[in-house]
């Protein structure tokens, strides 16, 4: 593939431009100091600029591993502890999937959120934990990106850490990834609902994305000293051996929840299914799914107001968050019990 290396003159035109604000006017000579040290890091490839010996229980207790992966890792077996503590609550992880909020463009209140809060409403009070996870930060708050994944299960299932080892990057500018902060939500959790929207057909962007990152968590290997790093021949031997394929959240109950304006709500939610069934998360039997709960005329100022009046679709998610917490109490305590929310028929066109 085509070489990815730019010219020093092309970095700092692309370093220096997050500081067009006049503000940074009278720092020049200081800017171009740390313009200096960037350009080092990103030409010598200093992906990880700090790590320690891996030590003991990695396959090599010599190999210098990320500092900042290790961090994730011990935030990822807290969350397990978490998790497997049967004297501790019932969790559930309610994710809003849209990109949409007030806080910035459109400069409206996400209609999606709107769907979480009911949920949120519906378990609350009932001794379970409830964690919100709202991704459309990623397009609002300073320093929260999801960036994509880079493809490692492609060359071997072996060669994707688990939790992801491709970021941060620090040589590449690759920071701020939310993920190693995401991973130990879905670890914890004994129950995930997903309420999406749908975007021509698909998933938002950043619910795409974590969709992508999570792919670590179906079979991903939690020994990066395994394979030392990147090193494709490595892994390709291990999984030629017989790789053990370990399903990091398998057992988790979920339940989606999509809607849309006009149609793709049935093809995304099948698709949410697909996925998490794929990586043994099990259906609580809670879903709702229109085709549209505004209308096919209605015009799109009005949304909000159809939602309101829309005390059915109200209802089913209402339905489909309880049924989720059923499942995960009646699962914790062992009685796993037969689960389902009622199903609307979606709306003629």
């Amino acid at each position: 593939m085509p070489e990815r290396k730019i010219s020093r003159e092309a970095f700092e035109r692309r370093f220096q431009s997050q500081f067009i604000d006049p503000v940074f006017g009278s720092l020049n000579r200081e800017l171009q100091a740390i313009t200096d040290a960037a350009w080092d890091a990103y030409s010598e490839g200093r992906k990880a600029p700090l790590t320690r010996k891996a030590g003991p229980g990695f396959a090599d207790p010599d190999y210098e591993i990320a500092t900042d992966w290790l961090v994730a890792r011990d935030s990822i077996a807290n969350a397990q502890r978490q998790h497997d503590d049967s004297d501790g609550p019932a969790r559930i992880l309610l994710i809003n999937g849209s990109s949409r909020t007030e806080h910035t463009c459109p400069g409206e209140m996400s209609k999606t959120w709107r769907l979480v809060e009911l949920a949120r409403d519906a378990i609350e009070g009932s001794g379970v934990a409830i964690d919100v996870l709202d991704l459309s930060r990623t397009t609002s708050e300073y320093g929260k990106t999801i960036h994509p994944c880079k493809s490692c299960v492609s060359t071997s299932m072996a060669l994707c850490h688990w939790p992801c080892s491709c970021y941060p990057n620090y040589s590449l500018g690759q920071v701020h990834d939310w993920m190693n902060d995401i991973y130990p939500l879905w670890v914890a959790a004994h129950g995930i609902m997903i309420v999406s929207p749908v975007n021509w057909y698909q998933a938002p962007g950043p619910l795409k994305a974590m969709m992508d990152r999570l792919v670590c968590a179906d079979g991903g290997n939690p020994d990066p000293t395994s394979t030392h790093g990147k090193h494709a021949d490595e892994a390709k031997a291990l999984e030629l051996a017989g790789w053990p394929y370990p399903r990091h959240l398998a057992g988790r109950l979920f339940s989606p929840v999509v809607h849309g304006d006009t149609v793709g709500a049935e093809t995304l939610r099948r698709s949410l299914v697909d996925w998490a069934s794929d990586m043994h998360l099990v259906s609580a039997g809670a879903r709702a799914e229109v085709d549209s709960y505004i209308g096919y005329y209605e015009p799109y100022a009005t949304s909000h107001e159809a939602l309101d009046a829309d005390k059915d679709f109200q209802d089913e998610v209402r339905n489909a968050a309880i049924t989720l917490r059923d499942a995960v109490i009646a699962t914790r305590s062992g009685k796993m019990i037969e689960a389902g929310a009622r199903l609307r028929e979606p709306r003629p066109k």
